[in-house]
Formats: structure tokens, sequence, C-alpha cells
């Protein structure tokens, strides 16, 4: 399984991010997304799981969790945005 990551858009996708992006099997977008369309960009190349960050604060951002367990293909990952929220 490829997962590519991402963050940080603030609402813009560049066209290397995408180049970058094809072909993987999954996305994480790990906050700052910036604007409601970009998941939706992102899900045309792989599924999407996405958090919110800092700068996402407009309502259509209160959809997505502030941090996200998963499993993925038998790796257990932690997705936040602020690593600060992990402690000292």
């Amino acid at each position: 399984m490829q997962v590519g990551v991402i963050s940080d858009t603030h609402g813009l996708l560049r066209p290397e991010a995408l180049a970058a992006l094809r072909g993987v099997d999954r996305i994480l977008h790990a906050g700052d997304i910036g604007a409601p369309d970009i998941v939706s960009q992102l899900a045309q190349i792989a599924p999407v799981t996405a958090i919110r960050g800092n700068v996402d604060r407009a309502d259509w951002a209160r959809s997505y969790p502030e941090e996200v367990a998963m499993d993925l293909n038998g790796w257990r990952v932690l997705m936040l945005h602020d690593r600060k929220r992990l402690g000292p």
C-alpha cells in the first residue's frame, strides 16, 4: 500500500503536489486544508483521510476531526497537525 501525505495546503494544490500523489492508494491530509474543495480534489486521486489544522476555522472545517488514529495495512497511525498536542 502506498500512502501519500500532504499538509498545509492553505487552499492551494500545486501541480507538483498532485503529480507526486498520483498512483498512491490513500492520501492523508494532516491539516491546514484551507478550502473545502482541496479534499475533493485529492479524492479524485485516492481515498482521503483529513484532519483540520489551526487555519481550518470556517464552518466547513468542523466536519474534520483534530486528530485521527487508524490502522493502515497493519501499521498503527496517529495523525495530528500540532505535535505539541502529544505533550512534553
